[in-house]
């Protein structure tokens, strides 16, 4: 199967050495503040779930998951891990981001530049939307669709007609922050995962300019780990109860932390 692995294996002879490349390879020089983390609680998670999208909305929990064959949206129990209900992908889709605005789901997928919208209550799918780019993470900010596609830049979706509103490129410093994925907003900000990184980039949306880093670095214990692929991955924000909740890719548990400065 290709992966991102590969994808990206060619791309780190393109890129220059000032960005955020490749798996391997060091952050940019952090110029904002680095935040480290405490864990305020866990719960079980799938451990086969490739999480690719999480959100967190009036006490439901929805994640979008990936791997061909594999990929579906979900609702999920937050106390026991348990999957309520799910609507699988076609085969030929590897799903990705995931955002809740208006009632409505809207997931991505990786390379065939499409996205399916559900009614959130039901599942039934309600329609399909294309973009130009590759799907990775997806939020919104009340107003427009965020899509990230595994670059520096974030691209603000209208979510009636998905014209691009406008984007930003990442920056620390002055320097691109590439392969940003899975994302939600937060109090103003879009936090950011960034691909095979145990970080979290904290994003102004007007400038783009990281204003912050969370080094999430031993959250979850190695024996809890199984593959490569297997990394941090899926940012959900409970805004009734200001609870900032992380999983990854295959990980048994998901983790409500507390971010702490340094």
């Amino acid at each position: 199967m290709t992966t991102r692995c590969t994808v990206f294996a060619r791309l780190c002879f393109l890129v220059p050495l000032t960005v955020l490349a490749c798996a391997g390879e060091r952050l940019p020089s952090k110029h904002a503040p680095t935040s480290g983390f405490e864990v305020v609680h866990s719960w079980p998670h799938d451990p086969q779930a490739f999480t690719q999208g999480l959100v967190y909305r009036d006490g439901r929990l929805y994640e979008s998951t990936g791997i061909r064959g594999e990929s579906d949206v979900r609702e999920v129990e937050l106390d026991t891990g348990r999957v309520l209900r799910a609507h699988a992908l076609a085969r030929q889709y590897f799903g990705e981001g995931l955002a809740l605005l208006d009632g409505r789901l809207y997931q991505l997928t990786w390379d065939s530049r499409v996205g399916f919208i559900y009614d959130a209550a039901t599942f039934q799918e309600l329609g399909r939307f294309s973009y130009s780019t590759e799907g990775w993470g997806l939020t919104d900010d009340g107003t427009s669709l965020i899509l990230s596609d595994g670059t520096s830049t974030l691209r603000f979706l209208d979510p009636a007609t998905f014209e691009v509103r406008r984007t930003v490129k990442v920056t620390d410093g002055g320097a691109e922050v590439w392969q940003l994925n899975e994302l939600e907003y937060v109090n103003g900000e879009v936090y950011a995962n960034v691909w095979k990184r145990d970080v979290i980039a904290q994003i102004d949306p007007a400038t783009g300019h990281v204003t912050g880093w969370i080094d999430l670095t031993g959250l979850l214990p190695p024996e809890d780990q199984v593959g490569r692929e297997d990394v941090l991955n899926g940012i959900a924000y409970d805004a009734a109860n200001d609870r900032l909740l992380v999983t990854g890719k295959r990980w048994p548990k998901l983790f409500q932390i507390r971010v702490v400065p340094r």
